[in-house]
């Protein structure tokens, strides 16, 4: 009988989301001192106040550094979603934790009237697709396509990309206020494995989507190796 691996790609997908919630809540910039650490929940905000950032000497979408929250929410909708055999409690606690990670997204001292400025609308509108999202996860299981979803979680890990580069183009502004040379965090090595277990898991599915035999539960008939007896 031939092995068959049906946990295999669920327990790659899991995998992935603690390394992208440890680059969004761990530090990009790693300091003795406590307060002058900045962590990835911080960068949208940190980024608008670093001079050359904010007068446009160097270039940065601040939306930007929400990639690993908006790939870690949604990867938790499409792991609670998924076709694999999952306990549903599982499924149940993936999507109830999308809505805290698309939540932390809102800004400081936030206000109704402050989320549809149109500093933090986009930012506002993307909490609100994910929300809904999480709501809608019994229907995503049944409608979306394994090759489909797999694919959308390759297009979120490479949606963080943007995200690593703004910090390597912010770094030597960064450096400048702290006058004195700077290297990147823990977060950006865990964003960076976060990615490469997210590609893998979306590689996975769709191997899976057209070659179900492969790693799905699948009976088969031993083969016999007895010889067969003669006429």
């Amino acid at each position: 009988m031939k092995k068959r691996l049906p946990w295999l790609v669920p327990a790659t997908a899991i995998a992935a989301l603690p390394f992208l919630a440890l680059a969004y809540w761990g530090r990009w910039i790693a300091h003795p001192v406590a307060g002058l650490n900045i962590l990835g929940v911080d960068l949208p905000e940190y980024v608008k106040f670093v001079p050359e950032a904010r007068y446009g000497v160097i270039p940065i979408n601040r939306l930007v550094f929400f990639g690993p929250p908006l790939a870690l929410s949604a990867g938790l909708i499409l792991f609670a979603s998924l076709r694999s055999p999952l306990h549903p409690t599982l499924r149940i606690l993936a999507g109830v934790l999308s809505a805290p990670v698309a939540l932390s997204m809102l800004p400081p001292a936030w206000t109704p009237g402050v989320l549809m400025t149109p500093e933090f609308r986009a930012q506002t509108l993307l909490i609100m697709a994910l929300l809904t999202s999480a709501l809608l996860i019994p229907l995503w299981k049944t409608l979306l396509p394994d090759w489909l979803r797999g694919g959308l979680f390759i297009l979120l890990a490479l949606l963080n990309i943007p995200a690593l580069q703004a910090f390597h183009d912010l770094l030597p502004a960064l450096e400048k206020l702290y006058n004195k040379p700077l290297t990147a965090g823990p977060g950006v090595l865990f964003l960076a494995i976060g990615m490469g277990l997210m590609m893998a898991a979306g590689v996975l599915i769709i191997l899976s989507s057209f070659r179900p035999s492969v790693l799905h539960f699948s009976d088969s008939q031993p083969i016999s190796t007895d010889s067969p007896e003669p006429p």
